[in-house]
């Protein structure tokens, strides 16, 4: 997939009037899963996307340890919206990603998470009960 299809499946599933609003909200999600990550995790998942949108995974600063709800508080801060907002994007973004990804990279993903992301897999879950 290229970038600007991306970009355009974001802005379609967010309902955003704007392509670059699709862009502020896959940056600030990524950016914040990159920073949760660890250092190889996050470049592994950023391998089969578009090298524009795999940067924002990769030139976190990762490793970090946190919460689910300090993730959304960032994704909110960084794509300057509300929470419930910045929830919503980050299964949205993520829900595309696992489209995107092998599922045994997804599952890796997972794994290095508390039980408190699932939220944040809640589109991807209910993509495989329907399969």
């Amino acid at each position: 997939m290229q970038y600007n299809e991306f970009m355009g499946q974001v802005q379609n599933r967010l309902e955003l009037p704007e392509q670059s609003r699709a862009v502020r909200a896959t940056r600030a999600v990524l950016t914040t899963l990159g920073e949760r990550l660890q250092p190889g995790e996050a470049t592994d998942l950023a391998g089969p996307l578009p090298m524009e949108v795999d940067y924002y995974l990769e030139a976190a600063d990762s490793g970090q340890r946190f919460d689910y709800g300090e993730f959304v508080e960032r994704v909110a801060d960084r794509a300057n919206v509300d929470e419930s907002d910045a929830a919503y994007y980050g299964r949205v973004v993520v829900g595309l990603v696992s489209e995107l990804v092998a599922r045994s990279e997804l599952e890796q993903v997972r794994a290095q998470l508390p039980d408190d992301y699932d939220d944040l897999f809640q589109l991807v879950d209910a993509e495989e009960i329907e399969e």
